[in-house]
């Protein structure tokens, strides 16, 4: 779901090819290797972040429709399994035109009944294995319904003032780390990474130790 093409980025082997395989263990090491304005991009101003002191944020931006974001949520799931307890993900919906804006919001109706961990991957599948065409608040409720959830408590949790407000500053996060395709992971604050599968991931594990270095 990119708005421009990224093929050239972290896909075209040179710094960011050293990285490929890039530990936790060897992560600082290696953050000389990559380039700026290549492999990531730096902030001119800093984006919110919603973690502790002494958290790295960890902000990964996809959108359901996304192919690229269904194949990179293996990735993810594996990283989340090894990243210290210092690093934290926050997953970002992304909203490009008021065509994301019912998908972004079933996100976060699931955050807040608390169901993320039981259904977001099912979301991915539904759409690009199953093919359903979860476009519209009416679809979505009755796949969700489907999945053995309320369908009364969803749609009073995706049609509430808290869950407008979540996709609402979702948005401004996107526009703050200055998105413009998805996969994307940002990283502190400072740091924007576009691409997609686990050469992005080695990028962000290198940025992180930068940041827990100064």
């Amino acid at each position: 779901m990119q708005r421009r093409n990224f093929s050239r980025v972290l896909l075209a082997g040179g710094g960011l090819a050293a990285v490929g395989t890039l530990s936790w263990g060897t992560a600082q090491a290696q953050i000389a290797g990559l380039k700026e304005g290549t492999d990531y991009m730096r902030l001119p101003r800093p984006a919110p972040v919603d973690s502790a002191a002494g958290q790295v944020e960890v902000v990964e931006f996809f959108a359901y429709t996304c192919i690229h974001c269904y194949n990179f949520e293996p990735h993810i799931t594996e990283w989340l399994k090894q990243k210290p307890a210092h690093v934290t993900l926050r997953r970002v919906p992304v909203a490009f035109s008021d065509a994301f804006l019912p998908l972004q919001r079933l996100y976060f109706a699931l955050e807040a009944m608390g169901q993320v961990d039981a259904l977001h991957e099912k979301v991915f599948k539904a759409i690009h294995v199953d093919k359903q065409r979860l476009t519209t608040p009416d679809a979505i409720a009755a796949w969700i319904e489907k999945q053995g959830v309320d369908k009364g408590k969803f749609t009073e949790f995706y049609n509430s003032f808290a869950v407008a407000g979540k996709a609402s500053r979702a948005t401004q996060l996107q526009d703050a780390y200055k998105v413009e395709g998805t996969p994307a992971l940002g990283v502190a604050g400072r740091f924007y990474i576009p691409g997609q599968g686990p050469r992005t991931l080695a990028v962000a594990n290198a940025l992180i130790a930068e940041v827990r270095k100064g």
